[in-house]
């Protein structure tokens, strides 16, 4: 009997890690539909978009660990059924393979856009390392791209190819950029931010169709139309449930698991992307597209295969690459309702808390990695105001209280 994992990403890499560390002895087997083992996602809209990182910095270990460990990892492979009552997955080749424990980490797949012209060629989603590939192909210097989405994956390739040379445009159909995940002080920010490094920035702006014979050469929001030579979509993501939820698994926005990463279904577990899971510390249901709640999630789901009483209770926390800039946030900055800035904005170094009630619910830091890690043990706890925005303040001393 083995603990199969279905999906070859950040949550699947780390729970086969996990089962070794934990003395696991038995068969562990990932199986995953891309040529690839298991690598990390947030370099691919960023260094190696830009070439910065080759492939075998982005994978999330060495082809060589997988072996030492005797860890098999199904490329190219796709589980197409799922037999809670028999404890056996069936792949595509036919081959049905037994489980002791299954963890499905299946991740999610980019929301395609459906409008007229949307299968012309030069149209791009980003979320494999393939999809970079084709992309890096046509980001030359002089070239005309435009990116449908102002969340942060096209903001990232924004600066990327700005810096490459090219001409960008980013159309976003809400009111302002990142209008879902942040403030209107931090969506501001990042609009003065990439409009002076030469990005074009439309909000209001939504997409009705593309022009082109077999190939984009234009994107048209009703009666206007943007030059492109190449096109990038990214307008979210749809969490892969298909496969569990044909096997009778319970699905609601993702796969629903417990505090301890277990699905409805007995021996199953879930992590990553494709789960909604509860949060004890926030007292909500979440689906988190975020690599630190992947790798948590795979943590506890092993902890527990393996005879323990692990519970998933983290404050979520994600960052952002763009220019020479890091955004590190955690927490949701929408939980509060007062907002002390301790830093210069205009400087580029600065930190943004959110509170409620005189605790901390969130923060958002800039070139302020300090002030993040200090904060992430700050959440929840009551502080002083005044010792926040005091940018001479030591903040340690907040910790203590």
């Amino acid at each position: 009997m083995a603990i199969v994992i279905v999906g070859a990403g950040h949550a699947a890499g780390q729970a086969a890690a996990s089962l070794r560390q934990e003395k696991y002895e038995g068969e562990i087997i990932i199986i995953g539909d891309e040529p690839h083992i298991p690598y990390q996602r947030p370099p691919l809209s960023k260094q190696y978009m830009s070439g910065e990182q080759g492939l075998e910095r982005v994978y999330l270990r060495p082809e060589k660990f997988y072996a030492d460990k005797d860890i098999t990892v199904k490329v190219n492979t796709r589980v197409e059924n799922i037999d809670t009552a028999a404890n056996t997955v069936t792949t595509d080749a036919g081959e049905t393979i037994s489980y002791e424990y299954l963890l499905i980490s299946t991740g999610g797949r980019p929301r395609h856009i459906n409008v007229p012209g949307a299968d012309l060629k030069g149209i791009h989603y980003l979320r494999t390392i393939a999809d970079v590939d084709n992309i890096r192909d046509e980001m030359t210097e002089g070239r005309r791209l435009v990116i449908v989405g102002g969340g942060y994956i096209g903001l990232e390739v924004a600066s990327v190819a700005v810096a490459a040379g090219m001409s960008v445009d980013v159309l976003e159909m809400e009111e302002r950029i990142l209008q879902r995940v942040t403030t209107p002080e931090m969506s501001s920010y990042y609009h003065n931010l990439h409009t002076s490094r030469g990005v074009n920035i439309h909000t209001s702006t939504m997409v009705s169709g593309f022009d082109g014979d077999t190939r984009v050469s234009k994107v048209v929001c009703g009666d206007q139309a943007f030059d492109a030579d190449v096109v990038i979509v990214g307008i979210g993501i749809i969490p892969n449930v298909e496969v569990a939820e044909a096997a009778g698994i319970k699905i609601d926005n993702g796969i629903v698991v417990d505090d301890h990463c277990h699905t409805s279904a007995d021996r199953v577990y879930a992590a990553g992307d494709c789960t909604n899971h509860p949060n004890e510390l926030l007292n909500r249901r979440l689906r988190l597209e975020s690599v630190p709640n992947a790798m948590e999630q795979a943590r506890v789901a092993v902890a527990n295969m393996c005879g323990g009483d692990k519970v998933y209770a983290s404050i979520p926390w994600f960052w952002s690459d763009q220019y020479e800039l890091k955004l590190q946030m955690v927490g949701f900055s929408s939980d509060g309702d007062t907002q002390i800035i301790r830093g210069d904005m205009a400087a580029n170094t600065f930190a943004v808390f959110y509170l409620k009630d005189n605790k901390i619910v969130a923060a958002d830091a800039v070139n302020s990695p300090k002030e993040f890690m200090i904060c992430k043990q700050l959440i929840g706890k009551p502080v002083d105001p005044a010792v926040l925005a005091d940018p001479d303040s030591d903040l340690k001393t907040l910790l203590a209280k």
